[in-house]
């Protein structure tokens, strides 16, 4: 398990991030449309797994925000921005801030992704949301690169990120 923080607040996740080289598990999300979208549809591309506890607070907001800025330069690249979110919150977010360069996904149906990707936190104020924590995937769908961000209120290394692609 990931020992992390909210606030300076020791709190855990069930396990830790995929290992860098391990195929990443398939799964399917819900995107904003209700839609049904699974990690193979993103085939041969590199993908961006952002992931975070709400788009309705402000860190998770940021990082929104940056990795779609950001991801309009990026070749053969997408950017999928996971939360258990429900896919109206997260669409309402999007059309509000003009967010259309990343492909917003919701887990709230099973809670698959967390448990699956070792992201979901165990204890504490946000037990079963799942972490922030980035995930970086080649186009094989092979991990490259992850961070398991150690303190929830802070954002993730967009630089060190956006390098691994």
């Amino acid at each position: 398990m990931a020992n992390i923080t909210l606030k300076g607040n020791a709190i855990n996740t069930i396990g830790n991030l995929p290992e860098n080289g391990t195929k990443a598990a398939e799964f399917t999300l819900t995107a904003v449309d209700l839609s049904h979208k699974r990690l193979s549809d993103f085939a041969g591309k590199k993908v961006i797994l952002n992931i975070f506890p709400s788009v309705d607070t402000g860190t998770c907001a940021t990082s929104v925000r940056e990795f779609n800025k950001k991801a309009s330069a990026l070749e053969n690249t997408v950017v999928l921005c996971i939360s258990k979110d429900l896919p109206f919150a997260q669409a309402r977010f999007c059309g509000a801030e003009g967010i259309d360069n990343v492909v917003m996904l919701s887990d709230f149906a099973t809670g698959n992704f967390g448990k699956d990707y070792k992201l979901e936190i165990a204890n504490g104020p946000l037990a079963h949301l799942h972490s922030r924590a980035v995930v970086i995937l080649d186009e094989k769908g092979n991990v490259v690169y992850t961070e398991q961000v150690p303190e929830i209120v802070d954002e993730p290394n967009y630089e060190a990120a956006l390098k691994a692609i």
